[in-house]
């Protein structure tokens, strides 16, 4: 009689666990055929569902579901980053460019504007720094002149000999009174948990984490990252790009060796537009109700002749507006279209946009790093690589790891800035772009491209057909979760 009551509770037991299951697939399969807005996203979550019980749907949960459709941005703490939003049009009189009939940089200016809530400026001096020893040798001689305070804001601060060295001028600067101010991303600069991270609130830094990940908020912050780098000094000179503070920009070391990015210091009117991406950040991040952040703008004098406009979008923004921007970039281009980016990855709209593009005649050129720090994002990429050779598009790989973020078009636009070439960029990141209205950084930024392609091994249609079967399995299986990287 035990053993029969022993089998009838193991066999109640698998029942509850069978019912459950069903239930809370049906649960998640039916969220995402009521709120999926993309089929290739939503048959892979699908299929992830029903291979993997249970963690599918705890996945789905964590990761796949459409906050923006299901007003998860409303909730008290995203609310309170956008409750403030400085309307600077008294410190940005007479500082709109002058595009004439040009009405490609009047649509594109006006669509990145109604997604960022950015103007284009006028009056700009911008600097390109394109290796990771020119970028901090820039950055370290602005924070050394720095009058009254320095803001910092970077997706990862890596433990190393870049992080002691700020440590060390941060408190001499604090010493001579200047205000420091750091957030960070809690995901991508994990490690600055603990005594790090002491050791500036011991000598007076102002530092936060972003969407700090605590249980009792896992589901607005383990999915959404603030991947954003700026650094803002005396609100004078501005940096922004892709390069966090890691000491991989400066050392060879691992397999990728040293990493190659690109920054721009920027100092003019753009300054205030950069700044207040980080000072509405930081007053999200910092949950200090008195903070003022029309204090901290101010007046900005003309200081070279460069029209630039701030990119900045994230998950609670109206529109995915860094994909917005690329596409509009490249639907403009006449001529040509110049693409830099480790981990291209466009999903359907972008792709689709690009091969229309290339069918037209434009000429197309993609630089990829050879190798990667993602397996999964490389083969997912390769794996787009012969419908867009079919169409033209010209491919290469370069030797060294490039961590850039550059989209060129034509002889007058140029994108630079946190923003790749993937969904996670396009939905889930806070990021920043800056650009570009002008044809000198055009063209430097063009022949420097084209310079490292001549260098570069180009991927011919023929030989990428004839890769190896292993190959074509790993990219097609990858392919199948590239919705979900």
């Amino acid at each position: 009689m035990k053993v029969d009551c022993t089998l009838y509770a193991s066999h109640h037991m698998k029942t509850v666990i069978l019912i459950a299951y069903i239930l809370v697939s049906l649960w998640a399969i039916g969220a995402i055929i009521y709120h999926g807005r993309r089929p290739s996203r939503s048959i892979s979550w699908v299929i992830a569902i029903l291979a993997l019980p249970f963690l599918g749907a705890l996945f789905y949960y964590l990761f796949g579901m459409n906050r923006r459709k299901f007003k998860f941005f409303n909730n008290k703490e995203f609310k309170r980053r956008k409750r403030y939003h400085y309307e600077g049009d008294t410190k940005m009189e007479g500082t709109a460019p002058d595009f004439g009939s040009d009405t490609r940089k009047q649509r594109l200016s006006r669509l990145v504007g109604t997604c960022s809530e950015t103007r284009p400026a006028t009056g700009n001096s911008i600097t390109v720094l394109q290796d990771g020893g020119e970028t901090f040798n820039a950055l370290f001689k602005a924070m050394e002149e720095a009058k009254e305070s320095i803001h910092v804001q970077y997706y990862i601060l890596e433990r190393g000999d870049l992080l002691d060295k700020m440590l060390e001028l941060f408190q001499r600067k604090i010493a001579e009174g200047v205000v420091v101010r750091i957030i960070y991303d809690s995901f991508g600069s994990y490690r600055l948990r603990g005594r790090p991270k002491k050791k500036f609130r011991d000598i007076g830094v102002k530092i936060y984490p972003i969407m700090p990940i605590r249980l009792t908020n896992l589901l607005f912050s383990l999915n959404f990252r603030n991947h954003r780098k700026i650094l803002v000094i005396d609100n004078k000179i501005a940096f922004t790009g892709g390069v966090n503070v890691s000491d991989k920009y400066i050392k060879h070391g691992g397999e990728l060796g040293k990493w190659k990015d690109t920054h721009l210091k920027l100092e003019g009117p753009i300054v205030n537009d950069i700044h207040l991406v980080f000072l509405k950040d930081y007053y999200f991040a910092s949950k200090q109700g008195d903070f003022k952040v029309e204090e901290h703008l101010t007046e900005q004098p003309k200081t070279g002749e460069v029209a630039a406009q701030v990119v900045a979008g994230g998950p609670d923004s109206a529109h995915p507006t860094i994909m917005y921007q690329y596409i509009g970039m490249m639907n403009r281009a006449k001529k040509s279209i110049c693409i830099a980016n480790p981990y291209f990855l466009p999903g359907e709209a972008l792709l689709e946009a690009l091969k229309i593009v290339a069918l037209e005649g434009v000429e197309i050129s993609l630089l990829i790093p050879k190798r990667s720090d993602s397996i999964a994002a490389k083969f997912a990429m390769f794996s787009q690589f012969e419908e867009l050779l079919e169409v033209g598009v010209k491919i290469y790989m370069r030797d060294d790891f490039s961590h850039s973020k550059i989209l060129i078009v034509d002889d007058d636009l140029v994108s630079i800035g946190s923003g790749n070439f993937d969904m996670r960029s396009f939905e889930l990141n806070y990021e920043a772009n800056i650009l570009i209205y002008d044809e000198k950084i055009n063209a430097e930024m063009t022949g420097e491209f084209l310079a490292i392609c001549e260098r570069a091994e180009p991927i011919t249609l023929e030989r990428f057909r004839n890769r190896s079967t292993w190959l074509k399995f790993l990219e097609g299986l990858f392919k199948f979760f590239k919705p979900l990287l």
